[in-house]
């Protein structure tokens, strides 16, 4: 499978590395002579050779010829990559399957710009694909097939966990799963400084939670517990954890949270 990486930051590298690195599934077999990257600058795209041993070029002359393309750039500029990819693929034969991580875009806007009959998913990971622990979901585009979704979600498998969703889903995905790092890292936060009020170093209260977290989080996949169960198991009667969430929920912690996941899909349409 020939592959093409139009954009490769953070997110199009932690992809492009984590596929090249795979040892089964659908990304096994990818070498680093099947990629062509399309870069920003020649010092990128210099970086990324010296790193992959892929190839890289700043125009988008013979992506066409990729089995695969992958939309990794901004939706900023993800108009103008549109524009010369359509003139790419108009000139070729081929019928390759377009694959876009940018935020916020519909398929049918791809669609409206490469053609109705290309075969478009979307997909929305999130931070932790960087080492290899993303979570992502993937919808598919009118002309998607069944098949393309497998794929892309095969490949996605690969770095991390990979889910099929609906599309007009994916606000609410963009804001759980998408915004969970940073909801995450703000508890921390949170609770790094009030472990320090309490009088421990920040640096270890927060190396502790972070331990704590991957701890829970991997606990619960091993088991399978509900977060229910978990939380339960932790809670003695009369006991200080149950105190903690008491007044927690008092101090509105469940409300904040269902707050700031409507406050992020009402933005994303906002967006949109």
């Amino acid at each position: 499978m020939k592959i093409g990486i139009i954009g490769c930051g953070k997110m199009g590298e932690a992809m492009l590395a984590g596929w090249l690195a795979a040892s089964s599934g659908a990304a096994a077999d990818i070498s680093a002579a099947d990629i062509l990257i399309v870069g920003h600058t020649t010092e990128r795209c210099a970086a990324l050779e010296q790193r992959y041993g892929v190839r890289t070029q700043q125009g988008m002359a013979g992506i066409a010829d990729a089995d695969l393309i992958v939309l990794g750039v901004k939706p900023q500029v993800l108009g103008g990559v549109m524009d010369d990819l359509a003139q790419e693929l108009a000139a070729s034969d081929s019928a390759p399957l377009v694959l876009s991580i940018a935020a916020g875009v519909a398929t049918s806007t791809i669609e409206g710009k490469l053609g109705p009959a290309v075969r478009v998913v979307r997909a929305m990971p999130n931070t932790p694909l960087q080492v290899g622990q993303g979570a992502t979901a993937v919808a598919a585009g009118a002309a998607a097939s069944s098949q393309d979704v497998r794929l892309v979600l095969e490949l996605f498998d690969c770095l991390g966990l990979a889910v099929a969703i609906e599309e007009e889903q994916i606000d609410a995905v963009g804001a759980l799963s998408g915004a969970a790092p940073a909801y995450f890292a703000a508890l921390v936060e949170a609770l790094t400084a009030a472990g320090a009020q309490a009088g421990l170093p920040a640096d270890t209260a927060c190396a502790l939670l972070v331990q704590s977290g991957l701890g829970t989080f991997t606990l619960m996949e091993a088991t399978g517990q509900a977060p229910a169960e978990v939380r339960t198991s932790v809670c003695s009667p009369g006991g200080t954890t149950l105190a903690a969430l008491g007044a927690m929920d008092e101090a509105g912690f469940a409300r904040s949270l269902d707050a700031g996941v409507k406050a992020a899909i009402a933005r994303a349409k906002e967006l949109a």
